[in-house]
């Protein structure tokens, strides 16, 4: 059952977990617009427009430049609900049978869905920094951020992997 256009489509409901996930990433998002949109009058002209590996500010651009950063959240989440969408289409081990199939299109899914929100999450604080270093709140990302960032999209991959591994 590897050929993918062989594979069911099933309807399995949301779980709690992926409404919790939808839940947070999206509010942090739509914060995130929102604060944006409340404070763009006082933003000065030159804003932080990128950062280096430590945190820190190592390019200044225009304010319209932090519209780049809900722009790409906006792709990453329509591009990734696409993909959560369809468990059907993703990559499985050759186990995957037809007693099994729910599980792993679920257990997919689930992953999926929360590197969307991790994804969002992410764009959405870096927009509160880029904001906050802007109109003198505060200072850098700090050298803990990109690491923390790759963590915490690497992890899922890593639980989704095991669960994986647990389906028969």
């Amino acid at each position: 059952m590897t050929n993918t256009s062989n594979r069911p489509k099933l309807k399995i409901p949301k779980s709690k977990s992926e409404w919790f996930w939808d839940t947070i990433g999206f509010s942090c998002y739509i914060g995130s617009i929102i604060l944006l949109i409340v404070v763009w009058n006082s933003l000065p002209n030159q804003v932080p427009a990128h950062y280096n590996a430590n945190g820190e500010v190592d390019r200044w651009g225009a304010k319209g430049e932090l519209l780049i950063l809900p722009a790409i959240g906006a792709f990453l989440m329509l591009l990734m609900q696409v993909i959560e969408r369809f468990p059907e289409t993703h990559n499985y081990p050759e186990r995957l049978n037809s007693e099994n199939l729910g599980r792993f299109y679920l257990n997919s899914r689930m992953m999926i869905n929360q590197i969307k929100n991790i994804f969002l999450i992410i764009f959405a604080y870096i927009a509160f920094e880029s904001i906050s270093i802007a109109l003198g709140w505060g200072k850098a990302l700090g050298g803990w951020f990109l690491p923390l960032a790759v963590l915490s999209v690497f992890i899922p991959i890593i639980i989704g992997i095991v669960k994986q591994r647990k389906i028969h």
